[in-house]
């Protein structure tokens, strides 16, 4: 992308975003807030009216420079991961988002607590690091590694790369005494991915990933991942506090 088009991106970015309108019934459109909505610089992510599967290259996006409502992690498939300047304590999401052949992405509650949202369309066995799965815990030396294999969904709903799916989950915050001792663990009330249930009154006993031995809290932001492959999405809506 030359100088001159990430500039008019930028500009585009800026006066879409601010141009949408906030979504009904409690539902708070993260996108109508623009970089407001988000903390730190946000780099990488170029707003699009249109975009598909590179035919030719499935593992990229053909993307239309008008800009729109959908926003995407660049033509190189990295940009910076979106934290919510805002923390969420219990959080009920809705999204929709697309993938690349082969990309990864996923969405973070408190920035602890993972949902995987990858290329998983076809595969017969599943674990917690396919489309719609709890990510695994893991270490991350000497070299990065899973330490186990997390939860996985209970069907593989993931649709074709280069198609528009929808992600919907209730989540509830950990619970802390007024010493600061944990009561209750983190909880998926219910997660659907297409239509389907992938999961239900599943408990999280810690955070995902490498943040597993992290200290867990009652509220934190809500992050959307870019730094691993072409991704897209749209239509990001949270509502808090999420029904119990």
């Amino acid at each position: 992308m030359s100088l001159v088009r990430s500039l008019l991106v930028g500009v585009a970015l800026l006066s879409t975003w601010g141009s949408f309108v906030h979504a009904e019934d409690g539902w708070e459109d993260l996108f109508a807030k623009g970089t407001e909505a988000f903390r730190g610089k946000i780099g990488g992510w170029a707003p699009t009216k249109e975009i598909s599967l590179d035919a030719a290259k499935p593992r990229n996006f053909q993307a239309s420079e008008d800009p729109g409502n959908i926003w995407y992690n660049g033509p190189k498939g990295n940009a910076t991961n979106l934290y919510t300047k805002k923390n969420y304590g219990d959080a009920e999401v809705s999204l929709e988002f697309m993938m690349s052949k082969g990309s990864n992405s996923g969405i973070k509650f408190h920035g602890h607590y993972e949902i995987q949202i990858c290329d998983s369309f076809g595969k017969k066995e599943v674990d917690g690091s396919d489309c719609g799965g709890i990510y695994p815990r893991a270490e991350a030396k000497p070299r990065y590694h899973h330490i186990d294999k997390g939860v996985p969904p209970k069907t593989n709903a993931c649709k074709a790369p280069g198609e528009w799916q929808k992600l919907e989950a209730i989540f509830l915050a950990p619970r802390f005494d007024a010493e600061g001792k944990k009561t209750a663990d983190a909880k998926l009330v219910r997660v659907t991915l297409n239509g389907k249930v992938v999961h239900e009154n599943l408990d999280l006993k810690t955070p995902t990933g490498d943040r597993w031995p992290n200290r867990e809290m009652a509220e934190g932001p809500i992050m959307l991942q870019a730094d691993h492959g072409p991704v897209a999405f749209r239509n990001v809506k949270v509502k808090a506090p999420a029904p119990k």
